[in-house]
């Protein structure tokens, strides 16, 4: 388990470095800018961190299923929608693929580890919204379908983690309960 986590660590830290060296690069991008995107990968790579910190493998197959959904959700409709950006520089406005992703890592670690772990994550996400805004690369309901689809989409797959389970028996009139404890 040890070894996982410092896997998954080092790839969060070499992604954001990546991105970070990329982007510094790029004099033109403001900094609000460079910060969303940043955030674009540590939030998701955050919220899948946290599956190998916890040894939580159901939590880590329930994540998979709620990026691919939000992924396949975000660029179906960039593609059908065909929504020019504010600076004019594509089509691929609607909805914010930086906001959905975001608000997808942030929204799966408060339904899977619960509201107080959430709170920075929604706070990243939020100002990932408004950096796109404030960029001129998307308009307010570009990001607002974003955050949603991306809530939405770890919603609907996402449970919450117990580490401590109480499971009823009945069987041939004895009756009980099972109690387990991950440790």
């Amino acid at each position: 388990m040890y070894r996982e986590t410092l896997q998954s660590t080092r790839c969060i830290f070499l992604l954001a470095y990546l991105l970070t060296a990329t982007h510094a690069a790029n004099a033109q991008e403001s900094n609000t800018e460079k910060v969303g995107d940043i955030l674009l990968i540590l939030i998701p790579a955050t919220a899948y961190g946290t599956t190998f910190l916890l040894d939580d493998k159901n939590g880590r197959t329930q994540f998979y299923k709620s990026f691919f959904t939000n992924l396949g959700v975000t660029y179906g409709l960039k593609l059908s929608i065909n929504k020019e950006r504010p600076d004019g520089s594509d089509n691929e406005s609607f909805p914010s693929r930086h906001t959905s992703a975001t608000f997808q890592g942030a929204a799966f670690i408060h339904k899977r580890y619960g509201w107080k772990y959430a709170i920075p994550a929604y706070i990243g996400a939020i100002f990932v919204g408004y950096g796109r805004v404030h960029a001129d690369k998307h308009y307010v309901e570009d990001v607002l379908a974003g955050a949603a689809i991306g809530f939405v989409s770890s919603y609907c797959f996402t449970t919450p983690f117990k580490e401590v389970s109480v499971t009823p028996i009945a069987d041939n009139g004895t009756y009980g309960l099972t109690i387990s404890k991950k440790w």
